[in-house]
This record gives C-alpha cells, sequence and structure tokens, in this order.
C-alpha cells in the first residue's frame, strides 16, 4: 500500500496517565531550560562585540540547531502523551522527518567546523584570521546549512517512497532509522541509509576526532603548564559536548539489534535529540569565561575586574 494513504502510528511509552503526566512535566521543564538557555546564548554573543569571532559565531548556530532540534520533537512529543492521540498523518510525519534530519546534518558538520576552528587556533594561530575571516565564515555557515536542507530533502522523500508493511513507527518520532525497521526488505534503501550515516554522520565525526587528536599532540609539546591548561580550556567545552552527541549517536545508529531494544532505544534516543541539545548550553556558560562573562553582563551581574 501506499505510504500517503493511511497515518502512522507513534510508539512511544507504554505507561499509565499519571506516569505520561509526569514525564509530560519532564520533557516541558527540559525543553524551557533549552529554550532559555541557549536563546540567553545566542543573545549575549549578539551583544557582546568582544564575541564576534568565528569560535562563537559557530557557537552561536549550534545554540539555533538545538534550538530547533528540541522544537522539532518535544511539542509534539507532549501532546501526544497528554492527549493520548500517537497518530501522525503522512505529511506531519514527515515534516517532522524532514526538520529533524536537517538539524541533526548541520549538527554534525557544524562539530567538525567547531573542531577544526581550535586546530586552527592551536596548531596554525598565525594564519587564523586568514584561514577563518568573516567571508569564508559565512560562506561555511551556508555551507553547512545547505548541505542539512539537501541531505534532508533527499532522505526524506527517499523515505516517503519506500513500501512499508506496517504503519507503527517503532520510535517517538519520525526518524528514517525506524523507517528501515518497518519497510520491506531494500537492498537499494538498506545501502542509502549506510552512505547517509558513513558521510554525514562517521565523516564529520571522524574529522573531528583528527582535528583533537592533533590539537593535544602540540599542546603535549607546549613547556609550561601553565599555557597547556589556558589552551586546553580553549576545546575543552567543545570536547564535552562533542562526546556527548557522538556518544548518544554512535549508540543509537550504530547499536548491534537487541532481542528488546525499544525502552533501550527510546531513552538514547531522548539523550540524544532532546537532553544534549538542553545540555549543550550549560556546559559553555559554565566551562567558558568568555560565555559565563557575557550572560553576566546581560543580566547585569557585575563582572569582577570590571
Amino acid at each position: 500500500m501506499k505510504n500517503h494513504t493511511y497515518n502512522f502510528f507513534i510508539l512511544t511509552f507504554t505507561t499509565d496517565l499519571e506516569n505520561k503526566l509526569a514525564l509530560s512535566v519532564f520533557f516541558i521543564l527540559v525543553y524551557l531550560t533549552g529554550v532559555i538557555a541557549n536563546s540567553a546564548t545566542i543573545i549575549a554573543i549578539y551583544k557582546d562585540q568582544h564575541l564576534h569571532t568565528p569560535m562563537y559565531l559557530f557557537l552561536c548556530n549550534l545554540s539555533i540547531v538545538d534550538l530547533c532540534y528540541t522544537t522539532s520533537t518535544v511539542p509534539k512529543l507532549v501532546h501526544m502523551l497528554l492527549s493520548g492521540d500517537y497518530t501522525l498523518s503522512f505529511t506531519q510525519c514527515f515534516v517532522q522527518m524532514y526538520f529533524f534530519l536537517h538539524v541533526a546534518t548541520t549538527e554534525d558538520l557544524l562539530l567538525f567546523i567547531m573542531a577544526y576552528d581550535r586546530y586552527v587556533a592551536i596548531c596554525n594561530p598565525l594564519r587564523y584570521h586568514c584561514l577563518l575571516s568573516k567571508k569564508i565564515c559565512i560562506l561555511l555557515m551556508a555551507a553547512v546549512w545547505g548541505t542539512g536542507c539537501i541531505n534532508s530533502s533527499v532522505t526524506t522523500l527517499t523515505t516517503s517512497n519506500i513500501p512499508l508493511y506496517t504503519n507503527i513507527v517503532p520510535q517517538f518520532l519520525c526518524e528514517s532509522k525506524a523507517f528501515t525497521k518497518i519497510s520491506y526488505p531494500n537492498a537499494g534503501f538498506q545501502l542509502f541509509s549506510y552512505i547517509e550515516v558513513v558521510i554525514f554522520g562517521v565523516g564529520p565525526f571522524l574529522c573531528s576526532i583528527i582535528s583533537y587528536t592533533k590539537v593535544i599532540i602540540v599542546i603535549l609539546h607546549i613547556k609550561s603548564s601553565e599555557g597547556r591548561r589556558k589552551a586546553f580550556s580553549t576545546c575543552s567545552s567543545h570536547l564535552i559536548v562533542l562526546t556527548m552527541y557522538y556518544g548518544t549517536w554512535m549508540s543509537v545508529y550504530i547499536m548491534p539489534p537487541l532481542k528488546d531494544p525499544r525502552v533501550f532505544e527510546l531513552t538514547l534516543s531522548i539523550l540524544f535529540s532532546i537532553i544534549t541539545p538542553m545540555v549543550n548550553p550549560l556546559i559553555y556558560s559554565v566551562r567558558n569565561k568568555d560565555v559565563k562573562r557575557a550572560l553576566q553582563k546581560m543580566v547585569g551581574i557585575k563582572v569582577r575586574g570590571e
């Protein structure tokens, strides 16, 4: 049967009404925390002229991506939990898939660009402003968002046309991996899915690892302990974010088949797509002195030494 002839049933948590209310409150609080934290980061960077540098331009874009991440999933999830209506129309399902894939691809590439920024800053500081000029940074951001749009469009269109044997989606959102489980055996679609994951997931991750390997080698060759500490402090926040994001991402997308994986996969997917985007700005506000100072200025707290 054709995909557009029926609605999809989203298989979320099977629990009683009291637990659904508790889950809804939890997700609402996480969502609001993420919206406030990411919005504050964007505003603080925009208002502080000292933060108008490549590193913070990329961080600002990361906050925008994280806002889109949670907005594409949490409101609908909460609505389903509170209303008890777990159905999505064909259009609703694939619109959600498009936006989720768009921001997922964009974040994969953006995290690599941020790793490259730290590589240039520490390993090739004299050419930093040449390699990451304002024009180049704008082009990089346009390329990242544009690539996310193209990949999402192609993947969503491809997924929407594969034949399915059931309309029950084993996830709390419409995403491409879930559709590989409910589609008829299709070698072409399986190959397409693997290539997409390798190019836009594994590829940027490996490039980030290579960048940070070179960064760590350079830091270890710095003679003074104070110099090593300062150099490492400039990239520690991003390393934490990178580890959290790809740790949960690999658990979700490269996890081997399990006998009863649904609850485990749902938990990992929530960590990956809801919790991590909320935690990212909190990590930067705590670990990064410049962001912390800008946030303090924004809320009217006097900064020590000024």
